[in-house]
């Protein structure tokens, strides 16, 4: 899905040269591939971090494989009480795939982690495509913006 909607980016960016699409087709499709990217590598974070989505409800944490992304709840154990109650050795938190989302939405909207640190080079590797397709996206829907305001 991710392969097929970047080769979609590829097509969306080819169209600003030939003057093909209107404007209101360029901006729905860039809308689109951006929230497709978004919901994709969401699903592909939280695939890959610590063995996947049955891996973190199965074994015990001793047991997982080694993290690829740093949550905030990874590190409030020693926070306030109210703060350390959801944190990850206390609480027993583990990331679900809304937390994989808000990493993905994050990072395509800041073009960077926020909160979220990658801590493996597969991570910093995707979150970086993921980053480099949110900012073409951008660009395209700046650069349509632009050329409408010199109409």
């Amino acid at each position: 899905m991710i392969l097929s909607n970047l080769g979609s980016l590829g097509l969306l960016v080819s169209t600003l040269s030939g003057n093909v699409a209107s404007g209101g087709h360029l901006l729905v499709g860039a809308m689109q591939i951006w929230v497709t990217n978004v919901i994709g590598f969401g699903l592909l974070f939280w695939e890959l971090d610590r063995g996947g989505p049955v891996c973190r409800r199965r074994e015990e944490r001793s047991n997982l494989p080694s993290a690829d992304w740093r949550f905030s709840q990874d590190e409030n154990d020693d926070a306030v009480i109210e703060v350390s109650r959801t944190s990850s050795e206390s609480g027993g938190w583990i990331p679900n795939y809304v937390d994989y989302l808000y990493l993905s939405l994050t990072n395509s909207s800041a073009f960077s982690p926020t909160d979220t640190m990658p801590l493996t080079s597969r991570a910093k590797i995707l979150m970086g495509i993921e980053a480099t397709a949110a900012l073409l996206v951008s660009l395209i829907v700046v650069s349509f913006a632009v050329g409408v305001l010199g109409q």
